[in-house]
């Protein structure tokens, strides 16, 4: 029962740390009607800063805030120089266009900083792993991952469904020329909406830093996932980029916890281990076949407006 449930906290903290990141993807799409294969290049950018950061300052916190302005920057140019002269082209274009900026940052960043992975420690304060139940130790950093997404994402649903900019955004997708006459700037508020989706891939990759090493390429992992995730729970909708993360987050954990033990029972140890391992990295992929046989619009599609 405790493997039960730390596998469980471990899947929560994997689908949340996956909405940070296709929240601001599904945000760019469902209302700015950009495919941006770069997204993921946003959330390295982030790592990098990151562990930049913590190589001048010594802080991993320094780190974490040098990675938000640092991936706002690039959102920004990339939105300026590129995405911009996107809007109004097919998804063909962009889809080649932000293919094209994912080699380029990518070269960019070995120039800068080699191929060699980088690797972050935690501070003391957050090294540390607390009691959640009687036998049940799980690492503080974690459960902050957990807490700062969900905060996160109620941040985000009461931005778009809740405010004024939210609204206009919303407008905007469908009657553009409309709200372009009574004097609002869309083209700003876009550039705004696609510099927040930068801040939450960088935030992420900052979050992530400390899990993982930190190299080159090390965002079209994630992105692969980011795209499953919108395609289960719905294009454009952040309840459903919430849902479909932490539906991934938990099948995939699940999977590679406990599925080749489960075919154990049944089949040879051999055949079950490499069934599982092959079974566990799929069931993702096979979940997201099944929802769009079953419901191709996403378990919770927009209707109407963006949620």
């Amino acid at each position: 029962m405790i493997l039960l449930i730390e596998q469980l906290l471990n899947g929560l903290q994997f689908g949340v740390f996956l909405f940070l990141v296709s929240a601001g993807l599904t945000l760019i799409f469902g209302i700015m009607g950009v495919i941006n294969l770069a997204h993921g290049s946003l959330y390295m950018v982030g790592a990098y800063a990151t562990a930049i950061g913590m190589q001048w300052t010594g802080s991993f916190w320094w780190g974490l805030l040098m990675a938000l302005p640092a991936a706002a920057f690039t959102g920004w140019l990339v939105e300026l120089v590129i995405i911009r002269q996107l809007y109004r082209r097919d998804h063909l274009d962009q889809v080649l266009a932000t293919f094209g900026l994912i080699l380029f940052l990518n070269e960019l960043t070995t120039i800068c900083f080699g191929r060699a992975p980088l690797f972050l420690s935690l501070p003391e304060t957050l090294s540390i792993s607390v009691e959640i139940l009687p036998g049940l130790l799980y690492p503080l950093y974690r459960l902050l991952i957990i807490g700062t997404g969900l905060l996160l994402a109620f941040f985000l649903y009461l931005l778009i469904s809740h405010t004024r900019a939210g609204m206009l955004l919303r407008a905007g997708t469908t009657h553009r020329e409309m709200v372009e006459a009574l004097g609002v700037n869309l083209t700003l508020l876009n550039t705004g909406l696609f510099v927040l989706g930068a801040l939450l891939a960088g935030f992420a990759g900052a979050l992530a830093g400390p899990l993982i090493s930190v190299e080159v390429g090390m965002g079209e992992n994630v992105l692969i996932l980011c795209f499953v995730c919108i395609v289960i729970g719905g294009l454009g909708s952040i309840r459903g980029a919430l849902f479909g993360a932490l539906l991934i987050g938990m099948v995939d954990t699940l999977g590679r916890a406990f599925l080749a033990s489960g075919l154990r029972l049944i089949l040879p140890l051999e055949f079950a281990d490499s069934i599982g391992a092959a079974l566990s990295s799929m069931s993702v992929y096979l979940l997201m076949a099944l929802v769009l046989i079953f419901r191709p619009q996403g378990i919770l599609p927009v209707l109407g407006r963006v949620r």
